[in-house]
This record gives structure tokens, C-alpha cells and sequence, in this order.
């Protein structure tokens, strides 16, 4: 059965980035309420600003994702302002570009803090609305969470991690009516790629990223699966790899 997602309330991490803001647009055409989530609070007003002139019931969230307290009070106030969440879409993430061999440990922990233990904090703050309203989790991983890639072991783990957890949680749901889906978009230049933390935890640009894929592209792809309710989506090179 296809999923509708006109009205349901659809809360976005990482909201403001290039991924983020093509899911929130995406969704928000569906007929969704929107819920950006994001650290800087200046980007979310204003992109909140974009978005309710396009007439869409949306509001905008600053949390610190790494942050339990944070992120329970940030579904907190998405339920009292709509009443549930229907959908959370785990978006925010960090990477690195660096050797094994000239990373810092605090680097290898700052992206395990954000791209695993910080989308569990979500899940685990929004679990019981999802739950109570048989919605979805859609959670962003990469690529790089099923392969390998050079200079970014790291993140590769990171994004494995989520398969582990989200995969166990589909079978723990199974008889909730909470849908989980994993995404996995190819390499990107996004802002993630503009901003990757260097061995020493400064901040680089990931160099030669050249690909077709666009953020709109993986939006449209991502919303096509979750509305046929798929387990699994990879889309890179701008062709379908599974959709199960």
C-alpha cells in the first residue's frame, strides 16, 4: 500500500544543508508539515522563512543532536506545536578526510558522536510518537555504509553502525506499524564535503568529488521509496543500484 505523506508531520535533521533542504522542500510539495531541525539557528529562520512562503505549516528547531536532553526536548516542542511526528528523517551528519594513520581519536569520535549516537538520540526521543502514530523512520547512511573509500574510515564506520541499529530495529518494530528505511545516496558535493574535519579535527574540503547525483535527486528518489514503503534505497551515478 502506498504511503501518503500529505499532513503528516515530517521532522528533518540537519535541515538547513544541501541534502536537508531538498528532503524538506520534497516532502513539503508532498503536502507534509515540516519540522527543521538544525544547530544554527539563523540558517533555520531563514530557511523556515523560504518554506512557509511556499505556503507549507513548518517550524524550525535549533538542537544540538548530540544531546539527549536536547533532542527530547526538541520532539518535545515539535509534538506540542502539531501533536506527534510521523516521520523522522535521521539527515544530520559530519565526515573527515583523512589517512587512518594521521587521524586524531577525537576525530573518529566526533563523527561517531553525530552520525550514530546522535541520530539513536532522535530515534530514541521520537520512538514513542512514531510508534503511537505508526509512522516512519527514514535514516540518511551513504555509499560509503555498504563499501569502502579511501581517507574517510571513519565515516565508512559511522555510516555501517546505522545499518546494524536500524537494521535490528525494523525487526524489533516489525508488528508496531513503524516503517524503517535506509538511504544510501552516492558521493555528492554538498556542503558535508566543503566542511570535513582534516586528522587534526580542522576543517577541509574533500577534494575531486565529481558526480551527476544532485541533492533534488536523492530527495525525489528517497520520497518515490518511503511512499512504497522500501527497506533499502541506493541511488548513485544516477541510476538505481536496489530499492527493496
Amino acid at each position: 500500500m502506498k504511503s501518503d505523506f500529505k499532513h503528516k508531520v515530517v521532522l528533518i535533521t540537519g535541515a538547513t544543508g544541501g541534502i536537508g533542504r531538498a528532503l524538506s522542500w520534497r516532502f513539503a510539495t508532498a503536502g507534509a508539515r515540516i519540522v527543521l531541525v538544525d544547530l544554527c539557528e539563523e540558517q533555520l529562520s531563514a530557511f523556515q522563512f523560504q518554506v512557509e512562503r511556499s505556503g507549507t505549516d513548518v517550524i524550525s528547531i535549533q538542537c544540538d543532536i548530540t544531546d539527549m536532553e536536547a533532542c527530547n526536548n526538541c520532539i518535545e516542542q515539535a509534538t506540542e506545536h502539531f501533536g506527534g511526528i510521523d516521520v523522522l528523517i535521521n539527515n544530520a551528519g559530519v565526515t573527515h578526510y583523512s589517512p587512518f594513520s594521521e587521524t586524531d581519536m577525537d576525530v573518529f569520535r566526533k563523527v561517531m558522536e553525530v552520525n550514530y549516537f546522535g541520530t539513536l538520540n532522535c530515534t530514541k526521543a521520537a520512538l514513542e510518537s512514531l510508534i503511537e502514530r505508526k509512522g516512519m523512520i527514514i535514516t540518511m547512511s551513504s555509499i560509503l555504509g555498504k563499501t569502502t573509500g579511501e581517507n574517510m574510515s571513519g565515516y565508512s564506520a559511522s555510516k555501517y553502525a546505522l545499518h546494524g541499529l536500524f537494521g535490528a530495529l525494523r525487526d524489533e518494530l516489525q508488528d508496531s506499524g513503524v516503517h524503517v528505511m535506509i538511504a544510501c545516496p552516492g558521493r555528492m558535493d554538498t556542503g558535508l564535503n566543503k566542511h570535513a574535519m582534516a586528522g587534526d579535527g580542522s576543517t577541509i574540503e574533500v577534494p575531486g568529488i565529481v558526480s551527476e547525483i544532485q541533492p533534488n535527486d536523492v530527495a525525489e528518489a528517497i520520497l518515490a521509496a518511503a511512499q512504497k514503503n522500501k527497506n533499502l534505497v541506493e541511488y548513485t551515478g544516477g541510476s538505481w543500484l536496489s530499492r527493496l
